[in-house]
């Protein structure tokens, strides 16, 4: 079993894992919510509303978040669901929770030989801005953004060894 240090060795550095970080999150997209994600033009941090995070553990060690707002996030349940988005309810959460999980499962199965070597945790959910986000990462972290519906997400992974 190869430890991080020698998986980032191998793929030439964790820069590297930027495209397939991005590639992984647009195929979610496509595939759960028939939707083209396009690159965020602006590196501004609002306050996100809504975030969804999945540990992951064994070879690859970390935090997996996505993060938007409210108004994204219900849009992503109404598309996910098939429902109008005045339909749309108490599952928000539980559809970014998903959609969270499946960028990790994705992502970690782009990594030659993770696959099999790297667990998800459940997913968790925070609703509200009035929190921070602090990560013991011994490296640092990946961020990819983009928009969904012209609308700001971001996704971004923090790797302990």
């Amino acid at each position: 079993m190869k430890s991080v240090s020698e998986l980032l060795a191998t793929d030439g550095g964790h820069e590297t894992w930027i495209p397939l970080l991005e590639m992984a999150t647009r195929e979610v997209f496509e595939l759960m919510l028939g939707c083209q994600l396009t690159v965020a033009a602006t590196a501004e941090e609002p306050a996100w509303e809504v975030t969804a995070m999945v540990g992951l553990a064994g070879q690859l060690c970390g935090v997996l978040s996505v993060r938007c707002h409210a108004k994204s996030a219900a849009l992503m349940t109404s598309k996910m669901l098939g429902v109008t988005l005045d339909k749309v309810g108490p599952e928000v959460s539980d559809a970014l929770g998903e959609v969270c999980n499946m960028v990790a499962g994705n992502f970690k199965n782009k990594i030659a030989g993770l696959a099999e070597g790297c667990m998800l945790s459940p997913p968790t959910v925070i609703t509200g801005s009035d929190y921070s986000l602090r990560s013991l990462a011994d490296f640092p972290g990946l961020e990819v953004r983009l928009l969904f519906e012209s609308m700001p997400i971001v996704i971004s992974l923090q790797i302990h060894s």
